[in-house]
């Protein structure tokens, strides 16, 4: 594996960025997303304010968003391919974000995890993200399971 680099999306990014995200949908685990996904609807309507990607060897190999609410805090959301995870790169993509919402004066940091994804909820934790809730149930898939999802936040 090569180094990574991490950089702010820009337009020409969007159809790469989707094609990635469509990958890790594909894989039918960590995202709420199911497959199969329209790659150029996601493109397009890609908002590139507050997203970040993770590149190596000129491709896009993770992901990650902070949307701002007009509340002061921000929600997380981020993907990382295939073969990168548990290298290191989702701490890097979490440093970036944390250090872009400082910049912007958020407050606090939140997201939504599959309660069933140990890794990611690690990855969190490991960042200073706490428990606040559970939605019990919460997600409907296609195959009629439900899973439940924790509710994470950080204060900056």
């Amino acid at each position: 594996m090569s180094e990574f680099s991490i950089r702010r999306a820009v337009d020409a990014d969007r159809r790469p960025l989707a094609v990635m995200w469509a990958a890790v949908v594909d894989e039918n685990v960590g995202l709420g997303t199911e497959p199969p996904v329209d790659v150029d609807a996601r493109a397009a309507s890609w908002n590139l304010e507050g997203a970040f990607l993770a590149e190596a060897d000129g491709e896009i190999i993770g992901s990650i968003h902070v949307q701002k609410s007009r509340h002061g805090f921000a929600e997380i959301g981020m993907c990382v391919a295939k073969g990168w995870r548990g290298k290191g790169l989702g701490s890097a993509l979490m440093d970036v974000a944390e250090e872009w919402a400082r910049d912007q004066g958020v407050h606090k940091l939140s997201l939504g995890v599959f309660a069933h994804n140990e890794r990611a909820i690690a990855l969190y934790r490991k960042h200073g993200f706490a428990e606040e809730g559970r939605r019990v149930k919460h997600y409907r898939r296609k195959n009629g399971e439900l899973y439940d999802s924790l509710e994470m936040g950080k204060l900056l």
